[in-house]
C-alpha cells in the first residue's frame, strides 16, 4: 500500500501579510527612536587627563613644590593620578577630594570655600558626601562648553599655589580657564 501525502496550500490574506509586515517594521525601527533620546556626551580621553597631570606637576615642580595631582570624569571617577616624589601621603586623597567637589559642584573649590566663608549657612555643602573638599585647588574641566572631569592639585604651601598648578594642567589641554573668585 502507497502512503501519499497531499499537501495543504492555505493563502494568507493580503491584508494579514501586510499587519505583519507593518509590525515587524515598527519593532525594528523603535530601538533607533529610543537610542535618539539618549544624552551624547564627552568623554575626557586618558591622553588628556595625563597631559593635564604632567603640565600640572611641572608647574609645581619648577617652584619646587611637591603634590599630587588627580583627574576625574564627569561623574567624579578618578580617570588618572599622580604624585610627585616626596609628596605627602595626604595630597592623594586630597587631590582626588578637590577634583571630585570641581567636577560635581562645576565650580573651582577656591570659589566654593569662599562662598561657604560668606554663607555659614551653606556649610552643609561641605558635608553632601566624604568625597567632597572645600579647599582650593580644584578646578572643573570644561571643553567645548561642556564640563567632562574635575582636576585637583595638592600640596603646595597655599591652595592659591595649588590653583596657578591646576591652571596650567587646563592650558596644556587646551580647557577653558577657571579663574577663582576672590575679593
Amino acid at each position: 500500500m502507497a502512503c501519499v501525502h497531499l499537501r495543504q496550500s492555505r493563502t494568507v490574506p493580503i491584508a494579514y501579510r501586510f499587519m505583519i509586515a507593518t509590525a515587524f517594521v515598527m519593532l525594528m525601527s523603535y530601538p533607533v527612536l529610543a537610542s535618539d533620546d539618549l544624552p551624547k556626551e564627552s568623554v575626557l580621553p586618558l591622553s588628556l587627563a595625563g597631559k593635564a597631570i604632567q603640565a600640572s606637576l611641572d608647574a609645581c615642580n619648577k617652584d619646587g613644590y611637591r603634590v599630587s595631582v588627580s583627574v576625574v570624569d564627569r561623574a567624579g571617577v578618578l580617570r588618572a593620578m599622580d604624585r610627585a616624589d616626596g609628596a605627602g601621603s595626604h595630597t592623594v586623597d586630597s587631590s582626588r577630594k578637590k577634583a571630585y567637589t570641581a567636577a560635581s559642584l562645576r565650580r573651582p573649590t577656591t570659589e566654593l570655600a569662599e562662598l561657604i566663608n560668606k554663607m555659614p549657612t551653606l556649610q552643609a555643602l561641605g558635608k553632601m558626601n566624604d568625597h567632597v573638599l572645600m579647599l582650593g585647588g580644584g578646578f572643573p574641566i570644561e571643553i567645548g562648553g561642556e564640563i567632562v572631569g574635575g582636576i585637583g592639585v595638592s600640596g603646595a604651601p597655599g591652595t592659591h599655589i595649588d590653583d596657578a598648578c591646576a591652571q596650567a594642567g587646563l592650558a596644556a589641554i587646551g580647557a577653558a580657564p577657571k579663574v577663582p573668585v576672590t575679593k
